[in-house]
């Protein structure tokens, strides 16, 4: 993308900071909201792409006409894992606390690297597998029965860090399916045509699921959702989606990729705080330090895997 008088301005490093924390509110949002966890997801990437679309028609018009039909169906699988990935993440954090919901479906580097050697043949350094098996580990501690603690808020740890889980595995589908189209499609008209597909199999697992009400009004009970919902909802696509994924994905083009994919380590942290702030939710010692070992075999992975083999565009899987 070619920059603004507007862009020149922005430090990348302060845009960076800006965009850890907007998607560290990712969690909360969907805390708050009442609504079913694929309406949460169904809406959260319809308004992402709602508020994108005018940008990708006025700017990258030529590019949609390029895109080939193989290229399409590409897409169409990386737009499902990605919409997998919503569904799975959201609904985790109705069974287990923020903090460790966010900090294993941040683990989806590490379903990256074991995806690209058994599907890509790409070349695992053992560093790498030393920071997989840590972050592994750091997850069997994390799915521990005192993990989660007693409190409402985690009615079913171990259940909701298998979702979490899931949600990291997919989103390494979205990341892997993508990595080939990035190379040749610009990031607007990409995510565009992803967000696309991603809808529409939200779209229909909503439906299966809950019906056309849930749509416009909770399922159990028929009342309609109020204003303060349908604000949850944007700001889902606002915030954690143009300001946190949408911001990283520029950082991209000014920062080194490492320094972004450690940045985003910084999401598990912030969320767990402003977990503890909003929502009176406290982590438990074992999740914080099955945290810590998570997060150290995320950073040995990612670091060892930006500086030798991986794009620049492989570390914003908008995962959260």
């Amino acid at each position: 993308m070619s920059s603004s008088p507007v862009e020149a301005r922005v430090s990348p490093l302060a845009a960076l900071a800006v965009a850890v924390l907007a998607v560290s509110t990712s969690a909360i949002l969907v805390r708050w909201s009442g609504a079913p966890s694929l309406v949460k997801a169904f809406y959260r990437v319809l308004f992402t792409g709602v508020i994108l679309a005018p940008w990708a028609l006025f700017r990258y018009r030529d590019h949609f006409a390029r895109i080939r039909g193989r290229d399409l169906l590409v897409a169409a699988v990386s737009g499902t894992a990605l919409a997998l990935h919503f569904a799975s993440w959201f609904e985790s954090l109705n069974w287990t606390s923020v903090a460790a919901s966010v900090t294993l479906v941040q683990a989806q580097p590490a379903f990256v690297a074991v995806g690209a050697w058994a599907l890509l043949d790409e070349r695992v350094d053992r560093r790498v597998v030393a920071g997989i098996g840590v972050a592994l580990l750091g997850m069997v501690v994390m799915s521990l029965p005192e993990a989660g603690g007693e409190s409402v808020t985690a009615p079913n740890p171990l259940l909701g860090n298998a979702l979490a889980v899931v949600g990291a595995v997919t989103a390494a589908g979205y990341v892997l399916a993508g990595r080939s189209l990035r190379q040749r499609i610009a990031l607007i008209p990409y995510v565009t045509v992803v967000y696309g597909v991603c809808v529409l199999v939200l779209g229909g697992l909503t439906l299966v699921r809950h019906g056309t009400v849930a749509f416009v009004a909770y399922p159990a009970t028929g009342d309609p959702y109020p204003v303060g919902e349908w604000l949850l909802f944007l700001g889902m696509a606002v915030g954690p989606g143009i300001f946190g994924h949408t911001v990283i994905n520029w950082a991209l083009a000014h920062v080194e990729s490492s320094v972004v994919s450690v940045s985003l380590l910084g999401e598990p942290v912030g969320s767990t705080l402003l977990a503890l702030v909003l929502l009176s939710e406290v982590p438990t010692l074992v999740t914080l330090a099955g945290g810590v070992v998570v997060l150290t075999g995320i950073y040995v992975t990612t670091t060892v895997r930006e500086s030798e083999t991986a794009p620049a565009g492989e570390t914003d899987p908008d995962a959260t």
